[in-house]
């Protein structure tokens, strides 16, 4: 009995130990889970965000309690094993609210990174303070010396003397007289010395980092259609299916994928399939990573069809293009998008209503320096861009009215559901694309800060070669197309540079070959940068995240009526604005001299102004636009 209370007695502090890591365990993982059961509706309320966040710092003050006692020698040293596990588990992850969607994201990282090192520092210390009382003054020396260099050397080289800059040499009006806004500028951008270190894992090639597999596909698949022998997979199409989008939410739409995989060596299959055959397939016949194709299919009869309902309307733009790159601020996307930005750059120069670099081109270039997010995530921005409502009055979606007046539509996107009627109850069929990629493929992993490679490719690439594809398919018909892709939704800000030649590139070619004739272009993100990482704490990064990127090029249709509207876009520039103006200028421009009349009424949004019409500054308070902006705008 007294050995076995002896034993006890010893080895306690391990079982406690133990007993914090599991709990801090079940904790983390329960935080991942966004919805307890019974609860709908999910993507729209998150109503549990602040159970979820209680429950993620509870499990990091448990590993912290944890580490200290390893550290102080009151437990074993193995239980650093422990340690190890949970920082991993957090890094793979814990990219969102739950394994699928995006919220909160880093705010582990601070519990269980700096935190416990700020305590480990500070116990270090104090017990050399206690041996040798000389170690205070050495450490006071040395914190003093520190502190100057920071704040002399290190910290003023981070000054944000170009942040307000735009393209053509232009810079942020803050003339209170003109602008009702006027923008707090950040005073130290530390992201200076950032690049230097957190431009990581960029070393090795797309080839090397690919590590893509058949057997992960098939580990997934639940489908009757392949088996272990299916050497080139086939992904089904998204937007076909009428009853399954009435009921669609995440895991259904996986399911739906995983569920009518195709085996596209079977002709018999394909036959039966006809205009219903797969656009995105996986060859390993040739190559065991994998070899990614696309073949959008050109629908003759959806081809005629829209044509036939182009009398409806005279658009101001036969064409419009939105490339969407989630949480990217105007000044990331100067300081990282140079190329892209460059090919908006050459129509910017102007003299009146002319391009002095381009005097015979019929594209005009503008860019918007106080475009304000509504609300720092992207939930929370995208219905408004979109629907022209917040996100719990969605009602119709643009592609409904795109398609009611004769635009052939395409979306792209990264993450695997359907935004458009994700948040919506709804909706019709109409509220779908006509053509869809989304990328599905359970080899693809986003949300991370590493550059992702897919099928040995950057997987922006594959979204750019099928909006490609629709452009030259469809190259006579009236075309809507959007690409959102979350690339840039990571806390290093450097990896979005790794995707600007693909875009320059890409609209380079186009223009080249005269496929972008008549065609209005949106370049633009929800919000600024949202991932929280070292930078957080710094004034820059708060102001960033409320003033997201949005460039603009439009078609001069060379008449006097468009002349006068586009003074007010050129004024408009350094006006502020907000996800209601960008909705009401698409619609302005689908609709063109109907905008605003009784086709149209129903539709625009009330918070907002199309970007060609003239904005009273004087009755635009943005404290009453957007929920962001009360520090920014001063």
């Amino acid at each position: 009995m007294k050995k076995y209370y002896s034993f006890n007695r010893k080895n306690y502090k391990n079982f406690l130990i133990l007993f914090l890591f599991i709990h801090s365990y079940y904790l983390f993982f329960l935080s991942l889970e966004k919805c307890y059961d019974g609860e709908s509706n999910c993507c729209r309320k998150l109503r549990w965000i602040k159970m979820k966040i209680i429950e993620e710092v509870i499990s990091c003050l448990l590993t912290i309690i944890s580490l200290v006692l390893i550290i102080l020698k009151k437990a074993s040293r193995l239980h650093l094993i422990h340690f190890i596990v949970v920082f991993s588990a957090f890094y793979y992850y814990s990219h969102g609210i739950d394994f699928d969607d995006h919220g909160y994201y880093n705010i582990k990282y601070f519990f269980v990174i700096i935190v416990p090192f700020v305590i480990i520092i500070y116990l270090f210390i104090l017990l050399l303070s206690i041996k040798n009382k000389n170690m205070i003054i050495i450490f006071l020396l040395i914190l003093i010396l520190f502190l100057f260099l920071f704040k002399n050397i290190i910290y003023k080289s981070t000054k944000c003397i170009n942040w307000g800059k735009g393209l053509n040499n232009t810079y942020i009006d803050n003339n209170k007289e003109k602008y009702e806004c006027s923008i707090r500028m950040p005073k130290y951008c530390p992201f200076i010395i950032g690049k230097n270190f957190l431009d990581r894992d960029r070393f090795s090639s797309c080839i090397k980092k690919s590590k893509n597999s058949k057997e992960l596909i098939l580990s997934n698949s639940a489908s009757p259609y392949i088996n272990e022998n299916t050497s080139h997979i086939g992904f089904p199409l998204t937007n076909r299916d009428e009853k399954f989008f009435h009921n669609i939410h995440s895991k259904t739409f996986l399911k739906y994928i995983y569920e009518n995989l195709i085996d596209m060596n079977n002709l018999t299959m394909l036959k039966k399939l006809n205009n219903n055959k797969p656009e995105i397939s996986v060859d390993f016949s040739q190559n065991k990573n994998g070899k990614l194709n696309i073949n959008l299919h050109f629908n003759k009869s959806l081809s005629e069809e829209r044509k036939s309902l182009e009398k409806i309307i005279n658009p101001l733009s036969k064409n419009i293009m939105i490339i969407f790159i989630d949480s990217v601020s105007r000044a990331l996307s100067i300081r990282q998008l140079k190329k892209t930005l460059n090919f908006f750059e050459r129509f910017i120069s102007f003299k009146g209503n002319r391009n002095l670099n381009f005097p015979d081109e019929n594209f005009h270039s503008f860019q918007f320096f106080k475009y304000h997010s509504h609300k720092y995530y992207t939930s929370g921005n995208y219905p408004i861009l979109f629907y022209g409502k917040h996100r719990d009055k969605t009602d119709k979606s643009i592609a409904f009215y795109l398609k009611k007046n004769g635009f052939i539509t395409c979306y792209t996107s990264d993450n695997c559901y359907n935004d458009f009627t994700r948040c919506n109850h709804n909706f019709t069929f109409d509220d779908i694309y006509d053509h869809q990629y989304l990328i599905c493929d359970p080899n693809y992993f986003n949300h991370n800060s590493k550059l992702n490679c897919f099928y040995d490719k950057i997987h922006v690439e594959y979204m750019l070669e099928y909006n490609n594809q629709f452009w030259r398919k469809y190259h006579n018909n009236r075309k809507f197309s959007l690409l959102l892709t979350n690339f840039a939704h990571e806390s290093t800000l450097e990896k979005l540079k790794y995707i600007d030649n693909l875009i320059y590139n890409f609209l380079n070619k186009l223009y080249q070959e005269n496929l972008l004739k008549e065609t209005s272009i949106f370049l633009l993100s929800d919000h600024g940068v949202g991932v929280p990482s070292i930078y957080y704490l710094n004034d820059f990064f708060q102001i960033e995240k409320a003033l997201p990127m949005f460039y603009l090029i439009v078609n001069d249709r060379k008449n006097q009526s468009y002349e006068f509207q586009y003074r007010y876009i050129y004024q408009n520039q350094q006006t502020f604005i907000t996800g209601f103006d960008i909705f009401n200028t698409i619609i302005h421009l689908i609709y063109g001299d109907k905008y605003g009349k009784e086709e149209t009424k129903n539709i625009i949004s009330p918070y907002g102004a199309s970007l060609f019409n003239k904005i009273n500054q004087k009755k635009r308070s943005p404290k009453r636009y957007a929920s962001m902006v009360r520090d920014i705008c001063i």
